[in-house]
């Protein structure tokens, strides 16, 4: 079974910064494409950032530049490094994992283009 597992939430305060983990098992990440979801209280869950099967990432606009996507050296894991976070930060963060290598531009941030989802960690941001 696929699992993806979260860690690295937590609270800090306006500007600083957080590193998000998921551990992805049971599924072959290295030719495949992955995202970080987040949900924000009452809100629906929106894409964060998305990385494909070259390693080719995009970011939604909130991002400004401050957070990065990437894949471990460790194999298997995949990283959200956030910096100068903001209140409107806060939401439960999600890592996904598609079948896919690539997805196209309307598909990125599509919830239903990813087969795989983690439990989701909290970032709060006051």
């Amino acid at each position: 079974d696929v699992q993806l597992v979260e860690s690295g939430g937590g609270s800090v305060q306006t500007g600083e910064s957080l590193t998000l983990s998921c551990q992805i098992s049971g599924y072959t990440y290295g030719n495949k494409c992955l995202a970080w979801f987040r949900q924000p209280p009452g809100k629906e869950r929106e894409g964060v950032a998305y990385i494909d099967n070259t390693g080719g990432t995009v970011y939604n606009d909130f991002v400004e530049g401050r957070f990065t996507i990437s894949k471990g050296s460790a194999k298997n894991t995949l990283y959200l490094q956030m910096s100068a976070l903001k209140p409107e930060d806060t939401a439960m963060y999600y890592c996904a994992a598609s079948d896919t290598g690539f997805l196209g531009i309307l598909f990125r941030f599509l919830v239903p283009a990813y087969q795989y989802w983690g439990q989701g960690t909290q970032v709060t941001v006051s």
